[in-house]
């Protein structure tokens, strides 16, 4: 798996970033994908695309669908269910407290997920019984399984049992349906052979945006806004790696939600009822910001 950033001299090509930010979060990404491709922006035709839990799902969905189908499928009108959950168990206050504990404690970064990967893989559903299970949920949310071959696809966890951040991608020998699921493995471990991982926002921030570096142009969708709940001297926040990028040279663009998209999400990410006023929250907001990113996105052609 490579875990080695790209060179950030002699820097080309375009990078999509897509963070982490729950159910509403990922369909959120999709409708600003789908919004700004009505309105000429192919966000989807980056040349590299890193994926971080909610984005992760988001990174191998837009990798196998046309992102106006993902987009109808997303805003689709959700049947109602006896007894569905409205969030995941595993993402409740008690989690949060738990979680908000683990960073407080910690004295930097690899302490943070040392002591995260300890803590994270005492829930019941990081069992095997519940790594197959959370694998068959994530298998259902994207149609295409195999890593694409035309475009560098990363997607970020952290090694539960070393606290190493680690960085999935089509040579790591780590299936595509088993690194999104490492990702989005919130509030417990995800067993991948002997191995186990936690959600990718531990390495470093829900974006990760750092491993665009290199690219010469980098847009950054947030559905966090780029909020952390890590300590701002631990520079591991957006702001900070943002920062770093253009420091590289990187031309940086950012996409946060706008007041109608924080709305649509409510007071809990997690609740799926979520998603289709999130998905129109987000394509709106697309297709309004089209116009303003359309030079930025677009690429020059050589002549001659």
């Amino acid at each position: 798996m490579n875990t080695s950033l790209p060179s950030p001299t002699n820097l080309s090509g375009r990078a999509l970033v897509l963070g982490g930010g729950g159910s509403a979060g990922n369909a959120w990404l999709i409708g600003v994908i789908a919004g700004l491709s009505e309105g000429g922006v192919d966000a989807s035709a980056a040349d590299l695309v890193v994926g971080t839990s909610a984005g992760a799902t988001a990174a191998a969905q837009i990798a196998g669908e046309a992102i106006a189908r993902l987009f109808e499928q997303t805003v689709a009108p959700i049947p109602a269910v006896a007894g569905r959950p409205a969030t995941r168990p595993t993402l409740t206050r008690d989690h949060l407290e738990r979680t908000d504990a683990v960073i407080a404690a910690s004295s930097d970064p690899a302490d943070m997920r040392r002591r995260m990967g300890v803590e994270l893989a005492t829930d019941a559903m990081s069992s095997d019984a519940g790594t197959a299970r959370w694998r068959g949920i994530v298998a259902a949310r994207f149609s295409r399984h195999e890593w694409p071959e035309k475009q560098d696809l990363l997607i970020t966890a952290v090694d539960a049992d070393t606290g190493e951040p680690v960085v999935f991608d089509r040579d790591s020998g780590v299936r595509l349906v088993d690194a999104v699921a490492a990702s989005t493995a919130g509030g417990f471990a995800y067993r991948i052979g002997d191995r186990r991982y936690i959600d990718g926002g531990y390495r470093s921030n829900a974006e990760n945006a750092d491993l665009a570096a290199g690219c010469e142009k980098v847009l950054v969708l947030s559905p966090f806004g780029g909020r952390t709940r890590l300590p701002l001297e631990w520079r591991l926040d957006l702001a900070h790696q943002i920062d770093d990028l253009r420091a590289q040279g990187s031309v940086v663009e950012e996409i946060h939600p706008d007041q109608a998209s924080l709305d649509a999400f409510g007071d809990n990410v997690m609740n799926p009822m979520t998603r289709p006023p999130a998905a129109r929250a987000g394509y709106n907001l697309g297709l309004a910001l089209a116009p303003r990113l359309a030079g930025f996105w677009s690429v020059v052609e050589p002549v001659g």
